[in-house]
């Protein structure tokens, strides 16, 4: 699940949680940063709320929290980034910083699926014509001498073997492994922690709510996230198609961070939080809603099996309990929103959007079909 970190503007120190071993315990860090160990779907380090960042403070002087009292001795770990200090600044009217992520929210999912129902169209257009080069090119190959060894076609034979739902999700693993390299280059940090972790407290809402669903700084965090992505691409794409599924886990992402974004400022606890979660959580809610019957499995215990349906009741149940009595482990409401969405896009979204694509879609076909070709004109 996801990790969220937490802060108050009044509280001198934060707590980070581990799980060596496959048990939690807990340790208490100072006020500057707390070391993010668990390592879920969805991963938060703790940030001290001001603006900006500060100098790392000389030798021999002793590192003070902003509300006056010593904190312990300074703890680094190497799940956190090089940056000294991170600060952020909530704004004193919290709710008006909700405005503009709203309006980026439903923006975003509009022209999402918008370009999903072009892209669609325009594969229906070449994959005749595809089919037809497809037909030449074995042609050509059964002709053409072969070579022993070929890398090339090693490939091409390892892609053509994946299902549609593989082949769709390796872009976005591909994307989320260049981000995590992002991640190693020390220059690099503060413009990451700046774009590509969501925090309603940060200058940059609005863009973060994307970027950080590609995000990931722990090497454990991005593999957990990926293989369930993985394991379940092939029943979503069946479900959805390529051009759709697209839409809905881009869109997936933002929501979730939106749901976030409320939780945080309603319960003031602000803290940046990324990973790729929300969405595959989305992915995994479609899956179970449309398949209750389906039997699933922990990747450690293959023994015990339950059905979709139950384990979607028992994410639900968890996310919710942990949203309200405010469990600092997983960031519960992106969860529990990136959930809902996919319950309510298998129920009632795929009707009221994806079926009255239409309209957007004879639009397109006009302006194609009346614009002037490449090389034509009147004497």
């Amino acid at each position: 699940m996801a990790w969220r970190g937490w802060a108050q503007r009044s509280w001198g120190c934060g707590w980070a949680w581990a799980a060596p071993g496959g048990c939690r315990s807990c340790e208490k860090l100072p006020v500057t940063l707390a070391s993010p160990r668990l390592l879920g779907r969805r991963f938060n380090f703790f940030i001290q709320q001001r603006c900006g960042f500060r100098k790392a403070p000389r030798k021999g002087e002793p590192r003070k929290s902003d509300t006056g009292t010593s904190g312990e001795a300074y703890k680094r770990s190497a799940l956190v980034p090089p940056v000294e200090e991170t600060i952020f600044y909530p704004s004193p009217y919290p709710i008006r910083t909700l405005v503009k992520p709203l309006f980026f929210t439903v923006g975003f999912t509009g022209c999402a699926f918008g370009t999903a129902a072009i892209w669609q169209y325009e594969s229906l257009k070449s994959r005749v014509q595809s089919y037809f080069d497809g037909i030449k090119a074995d042609w050509l190959d059964s002709i053409r001498p072969q070579k022993e060894g070929d890398f090339r076609k090693e490939i091409n034979k390892w892609w053509n073997n994946l299902s549609d739902g593989q082949r769709t999700v390796t872009g976005i693993i591909a994307a989320n492994v260049f981000v995590f390299c992002l991640w190693r280059v020390p220059s690099l940090q503060r413009t990451m922690i700046r774009y590509f972790t969501s925090n309603p407290a940060s200058k940059v809402l609005c863009s973060p709510m994307l970027l950080s669903t590609f995000s990931h700084f722990s090497l454990f965090h991005m593999a957990a996230n990926m293989y369930v992505l993985w394991s379940f691409s092939s029943s979503i794409v069946n479900i959805l198609g390529q051009e759709q599924f697209m839409a809905v886990y881009l869109s997936a992402g933002v929501i979730s961070n939106f749901v976030s974004y409320v939780c945080k400022v309603a319960t003031g606890r602000y803290g940046p939080s990324l990973g790729a979660s929300g969405a595959i959580m989305t992915v995994l809610a479609a899956v179970c809603t449309k398949v209750p019957e389906g039997r699933l499995a922990i990747i450690f215990l293959p023994m015990f099996t339950f059905t979709a349906g139950n384990a979607l009741k028992a994410i639900i149940a968890m996310d919710t309990a942990g949203m309200f009595l405010g469990w600092k482990f997983f960031d519960h409401a992106a969860h529990l929103g990136g959930a809902l969405f996919g319950i309510w896009y298998i129920t009632y979204g795929h009707e009221l959007i994806w079926k009255n694509r239409e309209p957007l879609v004879k639009i397109w076909h006009e302006m194609r079909t009346n614009s002037p070709k490449k090389g034509g004109g009147s004497k």
